[in-house]
């Protein structure tokens, strides 16, 4: 019998504390599953001001500790918690200059990122780092998430390479988005306390400037993407994002894992957060949720008229420009659409128009609201993700569960996880499009309204999709095997 394996997972956001998308989902949903198969991991993530009283209440103090960030030396006051309502034993790293604030990277009522980011996330790896000595527990795995969590590896293989705690701790970062990656100034670097001669041989930085994210692709013993096409994309010039070359470099030790969902949360059998629960067999209840949905966004409803959903960030990234190209033709095409999500002021001025403009057949509700999130997942006919570029992507997924026909564009985990689906053989779970091209998208969505008015083909198509298993145990298996064979090195 292989041994249990001690993981500490160190991200920025976790469900449930944190959230800003798909990262807090997985760090939530990842540490259970890997729990489950017999290992000891862990989480370390920010305390965040906004995270619920309820939560905080059941944290215990561990110790306090000083990190030196630059010239200033914060306090980190580390709290445990662990329990039903968390994914795994759970530390807290807490300093309330720099996390007691109503956003996780930036405010959320101005839409800027906080400007002293730089130090607030060195000081969390910082402050891992530290804490972890202090521990009877050490970890064999430390596994970093983006670029928040980018400086941990070289710290390690630097500033710790003596230190006999970490002498056989390898670590794994995972790349969620590498579009995000952390660039600082090169003021930020000296913060660091790394040894200069990673600035100027830029095994840390990018132009003269820090960049987090290379950081942890450059020095981690392995590096993972959340899916398999993504990590074959980060490799190119166009999905890169100027680290392509790197990611070349680091191709023998850099894998694709695909992300699983919680089916404990989004199934619709045991979903709590819509009005009516159905499965597979009594698919035919789905319908009262597209009632709902539609009662609640104050549109007219029509079973004979297909409703599309849309849960996202409003942003470049998913597609939204493409969506307001085609959105005059969209809707003419006889559809309803409903559209949950916040980001850029453009696309939300864009929809709020649009919204007055169309106001039969297209709602818009800004925000994130988690309960409105499932009831468009349960009430939807199709669920449309038109990214210019998804490196895993979940509520593809979701929708599946659902019996919600997703639509894609084919790249990085949607290419992945959605099978074309083929009239003729009722074979396949969705409509792929290939090229971010207006034309596409509107022959994709017509080819699936066409599907839809043949209740039969409709019906086959939705429990293909039923029937599908993403859970975390494929995946975890995966990462287990990763863990293995760094311990084993």
């Amino acid at each position: 019998m292989s041994r249990q394996l001690n993981v500490l997972f160190v991200s920025s956001e976790v469900e449930p504390f944190s959230k800003t998308g798909g990262l807090a989902d997985v760090s939530g949903s990842l540490p259970k599953a890997l729990n489950l198969l017999g290992h000891d991991v862990r989480v370390a993530t920010p305390l965040y001001g906004f995270i619920p009283n309820r939560l905080k209440a059941r944290t215990e103090d561990l110790q306090d500790i000083q990190v030196p960030v630059g010239s200033n030396i914060y306090l980190a006051s580390v709290k445990s918690v662990s329990g039903s309502e968390t994914p795994a034993h759970t530390y807290f790293i807490d300093n309330q200059i720099l996390f007691n604030r109503p956003g996780i990277y930036g405010d959320p009522a101005t839409q800027q990122d906080y400007g002293d980011n730089d130090e607030r996330f060195i000081f969390f790896s910082r402050g891992v780092l530290e804490f972890l000595q202090r521990l009877s527990w050490r970890p064999d795995i430390i596994h970093c998430n983006d670029w928040q969590t980018g400086l941990i590896a070289p710290i390690l293989k630097t500033t710790l390479a003596g230190n006999p705690f970490f002498s056989q701790t390898k670590t794994v970062f995972t790349i969620h988005n590498i579009a995000y990656q952390g660039t600082f100034s090169q003021e930020s670097f000296w913060k660091t306390f790394l040894p200069p001669e990673l600035l100027f041989n830029e095994s840390v930085s990018s132009f003269g400037h820090l960049n987090c994210m290379k950081a942890g692709l450059v020095f981690a013993d392995s590096v993972t993407t959340v899916s398999r096409r993504y990590a074959l994309e980060i490799q190119t010039e166009e999905f890169g994002y100027g680290l392509h070359h790197v990611a070349q470099m680091r191709s023998p030790n850099l894998h694709g894992i695909l992300n699983g969902v919680d089916y404990c949360v989004w199934d619709p059998s045991v979903d709590t957060l819509i009005p009516q629960r159905y499965t597979a067999a009594t698919f035919a209840n789905k319908l009262e949720n597209k009632r709902s949905l539609l009662a609640q966004m104050n549109l007219p409803f029509d079973e004979s008229v297909p409703l599309i959903g849309i849960v996202s960030r409003l942003a470049h990234q998913k597609g939204f420009d493409l969506l307001m190209q085609v959105f005059e033709p969209l809707v003419k095409m006889g559809i309803q659409l409903v559209i949950l999500g916040s980001g850029e002021r453009k696309y939300a001025e864009f929809f709020s128009h649009a919204e007055r403009a169309f106001p039969r057949q297209f709602a818009l509700r800004l925000g994130f609201d988690n309960a409105l999130a499932h009831l468009i997942e349960a009430g939807s006919d199709i669920f449309l993700m038109p990214s210019l570029y998804e490196p895993c992507g979940l509520n593809q997924i979701y929708s599946l569960r659902y019996g919600t026909v997703p639509i894609v564009r084919a790249t990085g985990g949607l290419d992945d996880t959605i099978e074309e689906f083929q009239p003729g053989s009722h074979q396949g779970t969705g409509f792929k499009f290939a090229g971010y091209d207006p034309g596409q998208l509107l022959h994709a969505v017509h080819r699936a309204v066409n599907v839809f008015r043949d209740r039969e083909q409709w019906i086959a198509l939705a429990l293909n999709g039923m029937k599908k298993d993403y859970s975390w145990e494929v995946s975890a298996r995966k990462y287990v095997d990763l863990y293995k064979s760094l311990v084993k090195e």
